[in-house]
């Protein structure tokens, strides 16, 4: 997908808030989900359909990239796994964490697989093993997460 859609889709949220919001101001990165396109669609869908209302990432792949990890009323625009804009969101809560103090209603709100912490603790520990090598890390069960918590503001009817 190109720029010039996601500029035309953060105007599209843009035009929805009053002509004051401070919102109109602020940055909206664009981001996707997992890994792969496939991992893109999967967990975007369960955005979608309100399952998923929370994420993580590793707190050394935002700092290996120079990056500052979401705060609390801040937006993002998600994408599908080709790259199309699918809707915005709000971050709601952020906290920093190990990864083996990230609890089963956090697990829950991710959405995937079961919802149990389990499959949760499973599932992130492969993905993390996959990714990380990228940055010079490697998994560990008590790497610092940024655990957000997220809710859709604007998603355009198809």
């Amino acid at each position: 997908m190109t720029t010039d859609a996601i500029r035309a889709f953060r105007q599209a949220y843009l035009d929805t808030l009053p002509p004051d919001d401070p919102a109109r101001a602020e940055p909206i990165p664009a981001d996707d989900f997992g890994d792969s396109p496939e991992l893109a669609d999967e967990l975007l869908a369960l955005v979608l359909t309100g399952q998923k209302t929370a994420t993580c990432s590793s707190l050394w792949e935002w700092e290996a990239e120079g990056e500052t990890p979401p705060t609390v009323d801040s937006k993002a625009i998600f994408l599908d796994g080709a790259g199309a804009p699918r809707c915005v969101a709000e971050t709601v809560e952020v906290r920093v964490l190990p990864m083996d103090q990230v609890d089963a209603a956090f697990a829950r709100d991710e959405g995937e697989g079961d919802l149990t912490l389990d499959y949760w603790r499973a599932a992130h520990a492969s993905y993390f093993t996959r990714t990380l090598p990228r940055i010079g890390r490697a998994f560990a069960p008590d790497m610092p997460l940024v655990c957000e918590r997220f809710r859709v503001v604007y998603q355009p009817r198809s």
